[in-house]
């Protein structure tokens, strides 16, 4: 994961490819999408019936398709969303996040940087970490239909 400190409205681009900039072969947003993927939003803790998701298959980013998150490496946190201990090699990249008075570290997607959630330091092994993640910014894509 790599470590970059921006502001917390900041986007930046690689190769011009953004959340929501042209080059990044996007599918339509919803607005609540766009609010919390462009404008570092939060949806509402316990809001996404990807909480209740127990298929396996693969999390994807709900901007661009990039494989975030397998199954295997999601588990129920308690905190509203939902929760996994890894990331697949690559797909995420993150910042520090001073807004609203606390100091944590964002997660964005590597490829069109849409914002995704925050990483704490308190989850199960093997890793310790909780990617605490926006449902809106996910779509789940089950291994068997």
């Amino acid at each position: 994961m790599e470590e970059n400190v921006m502001t917390a409205n900041e986007t930046r681009p690689i190769d011009g490819a953004t959340v929501d900039g042209p080059a990044c072969g996007c599918g339509p947003l919803t607005p609540e999408q766009i609010r919390v993927m462009r404008d570092h939003g939060t949806e509402r803790p316990g809001s996404s019936p990807l909480n209740h998701e127990k298929r396996a298959g693969l999390y994807r980013c709900a901007a661009c398709g990039t494989p975030l998150f397998r199954s295997e490496t999601k588990y129920d946190s308690g905190s509203g969303w939902p929760s996994y201990y890894d990331v697949l090699p690559g797909a995420v990249e993150s910042h520090t996040d001073a807004s609203y008075g606390m100091v944590r570290t964002e997660v964005h997607c590597a490829s069109c940087k849409g914002h995704l959630g925050h990483v704490f330091p308190d989850g199960p092994r093997p890793t310790g970490l909780r990617y605490c993640i926006n449902g809106l910014a996910l779509d789940f894509v089950p291994d068997t239909p």
